[in-house]
């Protein structure tokens, strides 16, 4: 463990620090990183030994109470701050309650200026979800020669912004390979094969929870099938509910406690008075 003080200046310990990440990328030994929505996720990723989290920049604090020594990256969401101001308080909102570092898809400028305020700051290369609709659809960047130097171009761009690393998201693996050699980011690789620094995958992929899952995930359980049961179990309980409340069985006496002796007289006694 490593002691830290967090942006906002409280005393912590990390197990996994940037200047570690940069000698691990020197070294070529691979790190990990997985999503996490709450305390319960993130406490099931730290105890498994996760390099890293990441978490929407809302759902911080509460992640961080499950994993209070891992490294944990605080995303700003597009739709959740809109002007440069608003982006710029919530990195410094999530930097000061111990967020490790802020990622966002947004702009250069945007990059720049948070990296100015002394914040740790991740870019986004690649597919990235919300641009999309100018890639022609949710599709792998870098198939060819000009679209994977874009991508080395866009790295390099973030270098000079200042950013420390960047998710890197479906990019052909060949093309990752070549060009992460020539950039100093920590690149995070989700759809991009095993050549970036860091592989990242959603916590509910690996558990096997999502409907459809995209191509290059893979699951290491079944929670699709258990959430199903727990529903058709929860259905089932509710129903038993308004069963027993209709036909009287619910409350019985064992659920319910009565009035000391002779008070219900009392009360009663009390009750005609007032009529």
């Amino acid at each position: 463990m490593k002691r830290i003080y967090t942006y906002g200046h409280s005393l912590e310990e990390r197990a996994l620090t940037i200047a570690d990440m940069r000698v691990n990328k020197a070294a070529g030994r691979k790190m990990t990183q997985v999503t996490a929505q709450n305390a319960e996720e993130a406490g099931i990723i730290a105890d498994q030994g996760v390099d890293m989290i990441i978490t929407g920049s809302d759902w911080y604090p509460d992640v961080r109470s499950g994993a209070p020594n891992t490294f944990i990256t605080a995303a700003l969401f597009a739709g959740r701050y809109i002007t440069n101001d608003d982006i710029l308080a919530g990195a410094i909102e999530a930097a000061m309650k111990g967020a490790d570092c802020v990622l966002t898809p947004r702009s250069l400028d945007v990059v720049e200026m948070i990296a100015n305020q002394g914040i740790a700051v991740q870019g986004h290369v690649g597919m990235v979800p919300s641009k999309s609709i100018q890639l022609g659809g949710m599709r792998t960047v870098g198939k060819t020669a000009d679209e994977a130097i874009a991508v080395l171009d866009d790295m390099r761009r973030l270098e000079d912004a200042g950013a420390f690393g960047c998710e890197v998201e479906c990019v052909a693996e060949d093309a990752l390979e070549a060009i992460c050699k020539h950039t100093s980011l920590i690149t995070s690789s989700i759809g991009a094969g095993s050549f970036g620094d860091v592989i990242f995958l959603f916590f509910e992929d690996i558990c096997g929870e999502t409907e459809n899952p995209p191509r290059h995930a893979q699951s290491w359980g079944d929670g699709a099938s258990i959430r199903k049961q727990l529903e058709q179990e929860r259905r089932k309980a509710v129903s038993g509910f308004m069963e027993a409340v209709a036909s009287g069985t619910y409350p019985a006496a064992g659920h319910t406690v009565s009035m000391l002796p002779k008070e219900k007289d009392k009360l009663l006694e009390a009750l005609d008075k007032r009529s």
